[in-house]
């Protein structure tokens, strides 16, 4: 099964940026993370458009941190970004006339609900500071390229 990696891909690229002196544009991060600078540009909109970022055309130009570090969790980049739903695990039909189906669907909704509360929760509770703690207290501020 492939994953979406909007989310990993977008924290990574925002700690470099808070990171990095002055802007990086849409084919530097594009080269930093293997992939089309289109694909950078739609995917860095929602960012753009919820705040954490900002972006100035031109020489010289390219995509800035926009906010406090302090105040964005990964839930926020996770619904910036237009991420799917947290679980690729569903019901084959959620008003089944067969009762066995029925008791499978009662259990694996229950336990779908609770694990999305429970990881929503966690996404919510971590901010990007926290990352750029972590990131700082291993690394220093030399980022990889």
């Amino acid at each position: 099964m492939r994953y979406d990696g909007r989310l990993s891909r977008m924290l990574h690229v925002l700690i470099h940026l808070a990171r990095h002196e002055g802007p990086m544009t849409s084919e530097t991060i594009a080269r930093m993370l293997d992939t089309n600078p289109a694909l950078i540009r739609r995917t860095m909109s929602g960012l753009r458009e919820a705040g954490y970022v900002r972006s100035e055309k031109g020489h010289g130009g390219g995509w800035t941190i926009a906010t406090d570090l302090n105040t964005v969790t990964l839930l926020d980049v996770h619904r910036a970004v237009g991420g799917p739903r947290l679980f690729a695990i569903g019901l084959e039909n959620a008003n089944p006339g067969c009762q066995v189906a029925g008791v499978v669907n009662e259990a694996l909704e229950s336990a779908l609900q609770e694990a999305e509360r429970l990881l929503v929760a966690r996404l919510a509770s971590i901010s990007l500071a926290e990352l750029a703690r972590t990131f700082d207290q291993r690394c220093g501020h030399l980022l990889p390229h």
